[in-house]
């Protein structure tokens, strides 16, 4: 697909085009000769394969491993992809699982071949893609499949004015690798698949949420369809009065007429009693 943009120039120029040198390129692979290999970090913080116990099929030039907590977040990202039709058979042909079963003196670590699930294992794995045969293998297949699954998921959740297609990722995703080998980075597998995982189109942005929400059923874009239209029915609307109604309002007005007449009746100051003593004695 686009994993290593330069390749092919690369073994022009290491391997002279003779017919044996050729067929080792795209040999089946023979996993029984795959049993360690040996990694080393590097100052980007990837782990960068140093040897391997299959150098003959096996190019430890710019090749990555994947370690325990990058695949962690790779199966994070490839998670809400479920939803739309993620085949998980094809994530575990992907990649050779491997175990850390020895770190040496100087940092290298010694990496043994191990037979768990790539998905299912408790143990810490080490992830290697099967990139021997680049164009049509395992790891190609898993590429061009969680592309596809990322396309259909940004056009289900973003209101596109024409829908994204995989050409429009894959050609930016190839822009970013040729930038990278001009300058002289070699591209990680942790990179180029976090990369495909995480695309957004400038421009557009996806919340948390919305990816993890699962594609759209009808009646959610119904509901969200109606959310937009302004019925224009008053909320506050009157409400027709009936007969228990009146007796209320009758009860109120006694108690109204009630405290109106207690005001009215309340008995005479003092200097008014007075006035009215003297007035009788004359």
């Amino acid at each position: 697909m686009y994993r290593n943009a330069f390749n092919a120039q690369k073994v022009l120029i290491q391997a002279p085009h003779t017919q044996e040198n050729v067929a080792l390129q795209y040999m089946p692979n023979s996993t029984s000769k795959l049993t360690w290999c040996k990694a080393r970090l590097g100052e980007d913080m990837n782990w960068w394969i140093k040897e391997i116990s299959d150098p003959v099929h096996w190019d430890v030039d710019a090749l990555g491993v994947i370690d325990p907590r990058q695949f962690a977040h790779i199966l994070e990202l490839i998670e809400p992809l479920s939803d739309y039709g993620l085949q998980t058979d094809i994530v575990e042909e992907a990649f050779y699982s491997f175990g850390i079963d020895e770190v040496e003196e100087d940092k290298t670590i010694l990496l043994k071949r191990i037979k768990d699930s790539i998905l299912d294992s408790d143990e810490q794995i080490f992830a290697l893609p099967d990139v021997l045969d680049e164009e049509k293998g395992p790891y190609a297949d898993f590429l061009d499949h969680i592309t596809k699954l990322r396309i259909k998921l940004l056009n289900d959740l973003i209101d596109f004015s024409q829908n994204l297609t995989v050409e429009e990722l894959e050609e930016e995703i190839r822009e970013a690798q040729n930038a990278d080998y001009i300058d002289g980075r070699a591209s990680h597998f942790f990179n180029e698949i976090t990369a495909i995982l995480e695309y957004i189109p400038d421009g557009f942005e996806l919340d948390e949420d919305d990816e993890n929400s699962g594609p759209k059923s009808e009646d959610e874009v119904l509901e969200k369809d109606l959310a937009d239209v302004d019925a224009g029915v008053d909320t506050e609307e009157k409400i027709e009065t009936d007969e228990t109604m009146k007796w209320d309002e009758e009860e109120e007005e006694d108690e109204e007429e009630e405290m109106n007449y207690t005001e009215t009746t309340a008995p005479p100051d003092e200097k008014d009693q007075d006035e009215k003593v003297e007035d009788e004695k004359k």
